[in-house]
């Protein structure tokens, strides 16, 4: 792939479009929430009594996240804000692959999802919410009589 360090570069501007055309098609929105490149990237798993969610968030300042669950819907929200310097700072960026500006995620949680059991907690840019399955919903062994 070529890349020039000059921002007025053809070839890196044609370069940009053909990526910004190409993740416009790949944010399509889907029962598991949105498809890759979203932000922050997910990764979902679940056990029998908890579903186990991680949000990748480097950068993101722990009190500028959100995190709502409302009719089966768990919406992560925030905002990442640049590092680079500011324009009177007399400093040239010349490569910005970094994501910044405000964010939101929001994915369908199952039935049998605890709305009143969910916990979250960030540790070294990872958000890890945990919500609880319902005990009704939990597999129980039936004693044959």
């Amino acid at each position: 792939m070529y890349r020039s360090l000059f921002p007025r570069d053809i070839f890196a501007e044609m370069d940009r479009l053909q990526r910004d055309v190409q993740q416009a098609f790949d944010l399509s929105p889907s029962i598991r929430g949105i498809a890759w490149n979203g932000f922050p990237a997910l990764n979902v798993g679940s056990t029998p009594q908890t579903l186990e969610i991680y949000a990748f968030a480097p950068g993101v300042d722990p009190s500028a996240l959100e995190v709502n669950l409302e009719r089966g819907l768990l919406t992560i929200s925030g905002e990442r804000k640049s590092a680079l310097p500011e324009e009177g700072d007399k400093a040239a960026v010349h490569i910005n692959e970094r994501f910044e500006g405000a964010f939101r995620r929001v994915m369908t949680l199952p039935e049998d999802a605890d709305p009143d059991a969910v916990n979250a907690r960030m540790s070294d840019g990872v958000l890890h919410i945990t919500v609880q399955r319902r005990a009704s919903a939990q597999p129980r062994r039936i004693a044959i009589q």
